[in-house]
């Protein structure tokens, strides 16, 4: 089994205290790099761009909390029971979640932004500028039960 060793580039600050499934496109967090391992250089130039992906982890999922198999998102028995690749649920083997939001300003070693769904004190891995040369080409397939769950997520 491959091994690799993470560390957090910083943390969320503000936003949402607790998990929840819906409404996050209203909720403004900032993103603060940590001034042991960075400058206000590693942030520059990302103003230029609307939106970022950031990396971040599930750290208050536990170790028994953690699907390997397959289980019914949001656990509504009206859909289906698909496997844990196949949905976005934080319950997942490595614990990592990715999540597109807007960039509200850059100031220093704050990226502040809007609509990032993770809470307060939640690790942050990972900074990329959304690039339209890195969105889907093509049509978007997936199935009645995704388009639903997002219906409100936003």
């Amino acid at each position: 089994m491959d091994l690799f060793e993470l560390r957090a580039i910083g943390h969320v600050r503000g936003g949402r205290d607790v998990p929840e499934d819906d409404d996050w496109e209203g909720v403004s967090a900032a993103i603060e790099l940590d001034s042991n391992q960075f400058t206000a250089e590693a942030l520059l130039g990302l103003d230029q761009f609307s939106h970022a992906e950031i990396v971040f982890v599930f750290n208050q999922v536990g170790p028994d909390d953690i699907t390997y198999d397959a289980r019914r998102p949001r656990g509504r028995t009206d859909w289906p029971k698909v496997g844990i690749f196949a949905q976005r649920g934080r319950n997942r083997p490595n614990r990592i979640g990715v999540s597109v939001c807007r960039i509200a300003r850059v100031s220093g070693l704050s990226l502040r932004v809007q609509g990032l769904d993770a809470i307060d004190g939640t690790p942050v891995l990972d900074i990329k500028p959304v690039l339209s040369g890195f969105l889907p080409r093509g049509d978007v397939k997936e199935p009645d039960w995704a388009r639903l769950i997002m219906e409100r997520y936003w």
